[in-house]
């Protein structure tokens, strides 16, 4: 290998992604050992490899060194170039698991970014196209990453383990973003979903739609959840169907949730009308955590606070999700507080921030570009949500 003197240096396949990304934002290379080394099969898997070839063809000149067995990972960044291209993703993980990288890396590139994924559309494990469009792509409108190019389109749709689906992402180029000020949720005044079905009867997506609006509208009764069935070869390789469900405020903050069934061929067969219900509660669960960005997000509204310019951003979250807090985090639940030691945030691993805490009740995050410093970041949960 090459001399790798002033890479950082880390252990394990953990965070992943996070690693690579930031360091391709940051342009310090990196060196990940011991990945999966106790395993019975060592080393890193399709899906990961599939998501270094993406970073290499977004990138002009990275540099990428894997050793015999897999278990040891240099990785020196490349310039972030952009254009037209396509990739096929592994069908072991979602389209999600690529598009949550490329929406952290696309605002940055030299070029716009026009991609065609190809692969799972919708999975029980990772971010559905779906939510990503519903709600990923509002939250970067408020970073000012907005123009008629901002697009995320599903052209097919694949379930797993066949896959099959194709989706169509571009994103305009945007060297500076904004401040943000997202300190008021809002009261929820709609709830919008889309319930989808492939290679099975059309009724399924109309029997979700029946059983999650049996939950919502003892709440509220603005609610139009759509039906998608894709028929022939936009319908994927694989049977499945799913739901998708989005609450918006008053104040432009959406909150998400989403359930699909199990894969032809493992688990046990699940009743539409179960998912349908199992979804909205979900939704409910959501709602109830509260907070300016849903859980799916939180990470991605972090890590383009601190890229932001040297102006204080102010975010409100919930409790925060285990991939975007590291460790266990401790909960207060008397003040309603949620204490995070500020060296546990993941995002510190390439990006130093400002994390101050206000003396007023109503603690937010503020956070800006400068040294590390040692603190807590206090985020409230509101506990009221509905109008």
């Amino acid at each position: 290998m090459a001399s790798q003197a002033h890479s950082l240096s880390y252990s394990g396949c953990n965070f992943l992604r996070q690693r690579l990304v930031l360091s391709t934002l940051s342009g310090r290379p990196v060196k990940i050992r011991k990945i999966r080394a106790r395993d019975d099969n060592p080393g890193l898997r399709d899906f990961e490899a599939s998501f270094i070839r993406l970073l290499d063809k977004v990138t002009n000149g990275s540099r990428i060194e894997i050793n015999q067995t897999g278990t040891t990972l240099y990785y020196q960044p490349g310039l972030l170039y952009g254009g037209s291209m396509e990739h096929d993703c592994s069908v072991l993980r979602g389209i999600g698991y690529y598009l949550e990288s490329l929406l952290c890396l696309a605002p940055f590139m030299k070029h716009p970014l026009r991609i065609v994924l190809r692969g799972v559309t919708n999975d029980q494990v990772d971010p559905s196209v779906d939510v990503l469009k519903a709600t990923a792509l509002p939250l970067l409108k408020q970073f000012g990453i907005d123009s008629e190019s901002f697009e995320l389109k599903v052209v097919r749709r694949g379930m797993p383990p066949g896959g099959g689906g194709e989706v169509f992402f571009s994103c305009p180029v945007r060297k500076v973003l904004k401040p943000i000020q997202l300190i008021d949720p809002g009261k929820i005044k709609r709830i919008r979903g889309m319930a989808y079905s492939v290679r099975v009867s059309p009724q399924m997506a109309n029997r979700i739609v029946d059983s999650a609006r049996s939950i919502l509208n003892k709440f509220i009764p603005d609610i139009y959840i759509y039906t998608d069935h894709m028929k022939g070869i936009n319908s994927g390789k694989s049977p499945g169907f799913g739901l998708s469900l989005v609450a918006e405020t008053t104040n432009g903050t959406f909150l998400s949730a989403e359930l699909a069934s199990n894969p032809q061929g493992q688990g046990a067969a699940m009743l539409p009308e179960d998912l349908g219900r199992n979804c909205a509660r979900l939704l409910l669960e959501e709602i109830y955590r509260g907070g300016c960005v849903d859980s799916t997000n939180q990470s991605l509204a972090l890590l383009l606070m601190t890229l932001g310019q040297q102006d204080v951003s102010k975010v409100l979250l919930g409790p925060l999700s285990p991939y975007t807090s590291p460790r266990p985090a401790k909960v207060n639940c008397a003040a309603c507080v949620l204490k995070i030691p500020l060296a546990t945030q993941g995002i510190n691993a390439f990006f130093s921030c400002w994390i101050t805490k206000q003396k007023r009740p109503s603690q937010t995050t503020h956070v800006r570009p400068g040294p590390p410093k040692a603190g807590v970041l206090e985020i409230l949960v509101p506990r009221k949500a509905w109008c």
